[in-house]
């Protein structure tokens, strides 16, 4: 087992993802020492009795993966997952907001969820998912990711997620964690999307406290 497993995280987040294959993940997770296994809301429940007592957790996400719908059904969907037993939730945000650069409707959208997140259970970490290559193709990039985790700060989540992998732009670069990185102050910063286990060391170098690995782009032992 790699001294990083710890941070870590197994992810399989693909539509047609078979139970035995989330299983196989959650698995994996468990028996590698990894930081947690990320898995669509429909298998949170699942996974969270394979993962008791092992000190992993259950990460999953919330509008994913283009972030369309309203706050108050991303709400719904959050506390629904935490009830299941997700430990984590990790939000998509609205992008029209971000590439926009409007703070306070970001802001906004994520203090609704968050209020409905912590009213079900305090504890729970939440990230905010914001497609930094997206955001890093505009010509003022840098200043739309500082404003991007400035409103996700100040809704009281606790992390920034670099991508979700299904956006067209591609997944975050390292040039994107550390842009994240230089802003981030007191929130996790997390590697995310289509990133495979080879490329988990280069995202952590470059500045993430976590990065989420693609299981169906990895294999391990």
């Amino acid at each position: 087992m790699s001294t990083d497993n710890g941070r870590i995280e197994l992810a399989i987040l693909i539509p047609e993802a078979l139970p035995a294959q989330v299983h196989k993940v959650v698995t994996d997770v468990v028996q590698g020492g990894y930081a947690g296994a990320v898995v669509p809301p429909v298998y949170v429940s699942r996974a969270a009795t394979m993962v008791r007592g092992s000190g992993a957790t259950v990460n999953t996400t919330v509008g994913f993966p283009h972030g369309t719908n309203k706050p108050t059904l991303k709400a719904i969907e959050a506390t629904s997952s935490i009830k299941d037993g997700a430990d984590a939730v990790m939000i998509v945000a609205h992008l029209p907001h971000l590439i926009r650069g409007d703070f306070d409707a970001a802001r906004a959208e994520l203090l609704e969820i968050v209020r409905a997140a912590r009213a079900t259970r305090r504890e729970v970490q939440i990230n905010v998912i914001i497609e930094s290559a997206m955001l890093m193709q505009q010509h003022d990039g840098e200043r739309l990711i500082a404003t991007a985790c400035r409103a996700i700060r100040e809704s009281g989540c606790d992390g920034v997620a670099s991508a979700t992998g299904f956006h067209p732009a591609g997944a975050g670069t390292e040039d994107a964690i550390r842009a994240i990185r230089r802003h981030a102050e007191s929130l996790i910063v997390v590697a995310s999307g289509n990133i495979a286990a080879s490329e988990a060391q280069r995202y952590l170098a470059a500045g993430a406290d976590r990065t989420i690995v693609d299981a169906a782009l990895s294999s391990f032992p």
